[in-house]
């Protein structure tokens, strides 16, 4: 039965190539009833592609890139790709590796978070001509592709409208910036904002975390125990944020009127909070759609701009308001009644 199923299989699959109508369902039925699966290692011999589209991203632990990812495996099973995932730690060594475990897999094409990528893996993708595309930045001046926002710009957005508040006193809890331009960028345009009105990003208000709810209250609480500290904080992204406002209610302080949150990303915890939080509202699904449609279509060779910017608008919530009073009495004593420290609130 193996030869024969085999035949019948092959020349089903002829037939149904060359006939239309009723005979479609007839063939398809008889497919269906005999169990048959493509095998994609003969057809990668065949064809020499695996229609396999691999990605690298720093984490699955962000709501943001599991968004992101889910969005990808959508649009690339409707093409008929598979999707090979791993991640890198932000550690560029690591997405290196990942990288080359991908090629020797036969991968047809590689989506990469951001652009800080090593020389070796710049040459790997070269070397064996395999289109790639970096997500999550727009740089229009370099000669690969890449999809996403400004985030320089968008982070100026985002400082600016706390500006027209008529905050001053501004701060920073971004993500850390080691081997992440976007973060790295983010910071920029919060201090061009302060810039253009002769302020400053004061190093003491300017702090560098995970991503991690926990490490985000622990920004907060250094912040909060200083003498002197900003009337509103710009967030690396919304998570970020969220451990922010946790904190300053931890703390009996009240946001906006103590403090005023700005996030980045717009994830959807961020409309449900109370309050809720405003944000920059960065399109994610088209983000990685659109870096998936390119490299599509690339390996079929049709015509894909190489560079593409999505559009980030700022998102106006209830967590931002107008400077409320210098923190005085009322603030401090909240602060002094509910201590400086908050036990098990943070890993460290």
């Amino acid at each position: 039965m193996g030869p024969r199923r085999v035949g019948v299989l092959h020349h089903a699959h002829e037939l149904r190539r060359r006939h239309a109508g009723g005979e479609h369902h007839r063939i398809d039925t008889a497919i269906a009833e005999l169990g048959y699966i493509p095998d994609a290692a003969a057809r990668a011999l065949s064809s020499r592609r695996t229609r396999t589209i691999g990605a690298i991203i720093p984490t699955v632990d962000n709501a943001m890139f599991a968004r992101g990812v889910e969005a990808l495996q959508s649009y690339l099973s409707l093409q008929g790709y598979l999707l090979l995932l791993s991640t890198s730690g932000y550690d560029p060594e690591v997405e290196a590796r990942q990288a080359q475990n991908m090629v020797s897999r036969g991968i047809d094409g590689l989506i990469l978070r951001g652009d800080m990528h090593t020389d070796s893996l710049r040459r790997l993708l070269a070397s064996q001509r395999i289109p790639f595309v970096n997500v999550g930045v727009y740089h229009p001046d370099k000669p690969y592709a890449c999809v996403g926002n400004n985030n320089e710009a968008a982070a100026w957005r985002a400082c600016r409208y706390l500006m027209e508040l008529g905050h001053r006193k501004i701060g920073m809890v971004a993500a850390i910036s080691s081997n992440n331009d976007r973060a790295t960028a983010r910071a920029a345009g919060v201090r061009r904002a302060l810039a253009d009105d002769g302020l400053q990003l004061r190093p003491e208000w300017h702090l560098e975390v995970p991503y991690h709810l926990d490490d985000a209250r622990q920004a907060a609480r250094t912040l909060l125990s200083l003498p002197d500290w900003p009337t509103a904080v710009v967030c690396g992204n919304d998570v970020i944020a969220y451990g922010v406002m946790l904190e300053v209610e931890r703390r009996g302080l009240r946001v906006p009127d103590d403090l005023s949150v700005m996030g980045f990303d717009d994830l959807e915890w961020s409309r449900h909070l109370r309050p809720s939080l405003t944000t920059m509202h960065v399109p994610t699904d088209e983000v990685w759609t659109r870096a998936g449609e390119f490299l599509v279509r690339s390996l079929s060779g049709r015509p894909a701009p190489l560079h593409h910017e999505v559009d980030v608008s700022l998102v106006v919530r209830e967590s931002t308001g107008r400077p409320g009073r210098t923190p005085g009495p009322g603030a401090r004593e909240a602060l002094a009644r509910n201590g400086p420290t908050d036990a098990g609130a943070s890993r460290r």
